[in-house]
Parts: C-alpha cells; structure tokens; sequence
C-alpha cells in the first residue's frame, strides 16, 4: 500500500513525517501537546484510551493505555463518545458523552487527575457535567478565553430525538457548567440537513438535521467554532462554522455569524469520504496549525468503525478567516 505522506516540521531535531490515516480505525480524534508530548485519544465506544507520542506521525507505534472503565450498569457505562483529554487549572480533565444504553439519555461526563503525565496517576469520576436545562447532550468541548472557561456542545432543544444544536455556556469549574445555555447554531442550510432518516434504536425518533462536533478555535481577535453538519451516516457529513469577535459577548447569540457554505468537506477522492468531527492541534513552536479529522475510505461506510482519523496543515487569509482546503486523499 502506498499512502500520501505529507511533510510536517514538528520544530524538533529532526522533520517527522504523517502518513494518513494515523491510524487503521479511530473516530472522533482529539489531541493535546504539552511538555513535549502530543496525548491522544478518539471514541472506542467502551472505554477511554490515551496515546503518547513525540510526534502524531508515529502514533500507530505510540504507548497507548486504558485509563477508564466504567462500572455496568451506571447511567455512564455504554456508547462512550468523544473523549476529550485538557490540560485546565493545574490538572488533566476527560470529557466524555455517555448513556445507559437508551440513546435519549445521552448526557456529559468528566475525570480528573492530578498527575503530571495524564497515562500516570489516578483518574477521579467527577460525575455528570450537567448542561443548562440537562437536555440530550453529547460531544463537550471546554475551552478558556480571557480568563473565562466555556464548554461547548451538541443537544437538543427539548426532550425527543429531533435537531440537533450546538450550545455554549459558562463555567465556574472545569466540572461545574453555570448560568443559562445559548444557542450558537442550529441546522439552517441544505447542506446541514442530509440524512433525514430514522436512524435505528428502540427510543429513537428520526434524527431530522445535525450541528454536533463544536470545536473552538481562538485567532486574530476571533472566537471560531467549527462543528459538524448533516448526518455521519452519509457521505454529506462536512464542517461549518461560526465566529465572533474575541471581544464581544459570546453569551449573546447575536454577536455569533455564521458561514454560509462548509469549510472543510471531502470530494470524495482518493479514499476520503465523510470528513468530519474535527479537532486542532499545532506544532510545538506553534508556527504551524493543523485540523484532525476522521474520514471513511469508502462511500456509504456511515457512522461505523471504519472511520480513521487523518490530519493536515491548514493556514489563515489575510481576511483573518481559516483556509482548511479540502481533505487531502490517501493513495493506496
């Protein structure tokens, strides 16, 4: 097999190479560099699974351990999705989306360790991230901006399986979200709406249009939140995005825009189809930024296991506004 390598100077000695996919299967990918280390981590669905790597480009070699387990039976014990892995305050925070079994009762959850190495240590449950109003919610994301830590989030506006928004709040802890919930964005463009379907499960309406994925992005005096649109079990699954300025009030609906057309989505070419669930990373002298994502190899392979996570540099325009391109393919 012979696969696209792409040339990436991780400001170290020598230039590491990343060859996508970085791995045969992982979705919903998030990575975090610190001291020297990039720790990684992407959904397995059962547990919480940390990488450790100088470099995202050997992470198929990389040390790999599950940190966490959850008892049976607990109302956070099954469909484990979209860890996060943050460095918040002094310690290390996980952030999880976990039910029951019953999808409706997806909702937030957070570990803390205190160790300096988050593969060490021990990881406390914190318990339930309760969300403003404590409706449906998956793929949290946390984030600090003039001092101040939001979390971001995909839910519902009510109690049934119907659109899907992204949300923001505050927070007075990296475990304790507060105040009122607003909306940033909700499902408006063609484009967001593939897929509307019944997805299978004995509690589940038909998941009728799709935000879910937020993830914050903070340049050039802009707050950018990228997400991701239409339903993961089509090939129209891609990524949007809204912004504010950096110094309005992110609590306001009003002082988010959205873009009209998505900013990253695959053509369909070279083995990438479905790009989606997105997270960022830099080089670690921090020239360079570079979107994570997973993709499919194939057309139709959905919301399954098949999905793999790549990665790419992207840059800025002189607008200030990110230039993701498009997903890069993978010879084979």
């Amino acid at each position: 097999m012979v696969r696209l390598v792409i040339a990436i100077c991780m400001g170290l000695s020598v230039d590491a190479q990343i060859a996508n996919p970085l791995l045969p299967a992982g979705a919903d990918p998030w990575s975090i560099y610190r001291d020297g280390w990039y720790y990684y981590t992407n959904t397995t669905g059962r547990n919480l699974t940390l990488w450790k790597t100088r470099s995202l480009g050997e992470l198929k070699q990389a040390q790999k351990k599950v940190v966490w387990t959850p008892p049976e039976g607990t109302s956070y014990s099954k469909e484990i999705w979209a860890p996060e892995l943050h460095w918040l305050r002094g310690a290390w925070y996980l952030y999880f989306a976990a039910d029951d079994g019953r999808n409706r009762n997806h909702r937030l959850y957070v570990l803390e360790n205190s160790s300096q190495d988050p593969l060490e240590g021990e990881w406390l449950f914190k318990g339930k991230l309760e969300t403003p109003e404590d409706k449906w919610s998956i793929d949290g994301s946390v984030f600090e901006h003039r001092g101040r830590l939001y979390l971001l989030w995909s839910g519902w506006e009510g109690d049934e399986n119907g659109r899907q928004d992204i949300y923001l709040c505050r927070m007075k802890s990296p475990w304790t979200a507060e105040g009122p919930r607003v909306r940033i964005s909700t499902p408006e463009f063609a484009w967001e709406k593939v897929g509307d379907i019944a997805r299978p499960g004995p509690d589940d309406k038909p998941h009728v249009d799709v935000n879910e994925g937020p993830q914050a992005l903070v340049h050039g005096g802009r707050v950018f939140v990228v997400y991701s649109a239409s339903g993961c079990w089509t090939d129209a699954y891609a990524l949007g995005m809204v912004y504010a300025d950096a110094g309005a009030n992110l609590m306001k609906a009003e002082s988010w825009k959205k873009w009209p057309e998505p900013v990253f989505k695959a053509t369909g070419e070279g083995g990438t189809f479905a790009a989606g669930h997105n997270s960022f990373f830099q080089s670690p002298d921090g020239k360079e930024d570079w979107i994570l994502y997973h993709a499919n190899s194939a057309a139709g392979q959905g919301c399954g296991g098949k999905r793999s996570p790549r990665a790419q540099r992207f840059t800025w325009g002189s607008d200030g506004m990110p230039k993701f391109g498009q997903p890069l393919s993978v010879s084979q």
